[in-house]
């Protein structure tokens, strides 16, 4: 038996991480500070609630 609720939760999640991966230089982790990938990071995550 499952949680109905978590499993959405957990579904919703994993969507959002295949979407991140469209964009190359964040699944391949281009940047080398962590804090340029944080910035590309949430510039594509922008870019994916703009869509």
């Amino acid at each position: 038996m499952h949680d109905t609720e978590l499993y959405k939760e957990r579904n919703l999640v994993e969507r959002l991480f295949q979407k991140l991966k469209q964009f190359r230089r964040v699944a391949t982790r281009y940047e080398r500070k962590a804090k340029h990938y944080l910035g590309t990071l949430h510039l594509a995550a922008s870019m994916i609630c703009l869509a």
